[in-house]
């Protein structure tokens, strides 16, 4: 898909971009946020704007991931990577490959035990798309939470949820749920001949907030994961005879300091 020119992101200014998402992750645990706000919002971030050449490799690499083996629903569904980063006001770093880990309080289809998954093989250094996320995250999340010094433990996914006729995607097989951090940021990569997936955004108590659907590339949801649950309606091929898939960015951040079992 592609993305649009820089001349068509100019009518609102960044600082109220981001400003109306820390409004509505501090008012209401969650924001919405289409690609026409988060492209600017990712290049002020550091995204190299010509040609954004580094969006298409990032892209591109959804093409290589792993299936998950851990689905306790024996579902062929999901293929994913996994990279762990430390980031605070003084930058941000790559950490050694560990196991992805919850509790079945937060995740009761696959929860209680190490998932392992083949690390992330795209660029993260200064200019690159992962970069600018994770920059963005930060200035986010330190915002709406108003931090002053402060360290992140990120965790970053990539997933690919597959549809076939027989099989349909299921991007949260474990249903409405909190994924048992701080901070989420869902961004969508891209979309290819599927329908539904639609996001819908719960109270603890299970009220709902909202629902949307993520459909550009850059799309995001942005999720106050300590008041709010989330979850995604299962995709369907829209022609079964074609691949059909939805490709998200999930990045979690939690405070140093605190775990959540």
């Amino acid at each position: 898909m592609s993305l649009p020119s820089s001349t068509e992101l100019t009518a609102a200014s960044m600082v109220d971009q981001f400003q109306t998402i820390q409004t509505g992750l501090r008012d209401e645990g969650f924001a919405r946020a289409d690609q026409a706000v988060m492209r600017p919002l990712l290049i002020q971030a550091g995204l190299q704007e010509a040609g954004l050449q580094d969006w298409d490799n990032f892209a591109r690499s959804w093409s290589d991931l792993g299936p998950d083996v851990y689905m306790a629903d024996g579902g062929r569904y999901r293929k994913r990577r996994h990279g762990v980063f430390s980031v605070s006001s003084a930058g941000i770093a790559r950490e050694a490959a560990q196991p992805h880990y919850q509790s079945r309080d937060y995740n009761r289809l696959n929860g209680g035990v190490q998932r392992w998954f083949a690390p992330i093989i795209v660029d993260d250094t200064p200019g690159s798309a992962l970069h600018a996320i994770l920059i963005l995250c930060n200035d986010m999340f330190a915002a709406v939470a108003a931090l002053g010094h402060h360290t992140w433990h990120v965790e970053v996914h990539q997933f690919r949820i597959e549809a076939r006729l027989d099989e349909p995607g299921q991007p949260t097989p474990e249903g409405m749920h909190r994924d048992g951090v701080d901070w989420v940021l869902v961004l969508l990569v891209g979309r290819q001949n599927v329908a539904s997936g639609q996001t819908t955004i719960a109270s603890l108590a299970g009220d709902p907030l909202g629902s949307f659907t993520l459909t550009h590339p850059m799309d995001a949801a942005w999720v106050d994961d300590n008041r709010v649950k989330h979850g995604v309606t299962a995709i369907q091929p829209l022609d079964p005879a074609l691949p059909a898939y939805r490709d998200v960015l999930v990045v979690t951040f939690r405070a140093v300091g605190t775990l959540r079992l």
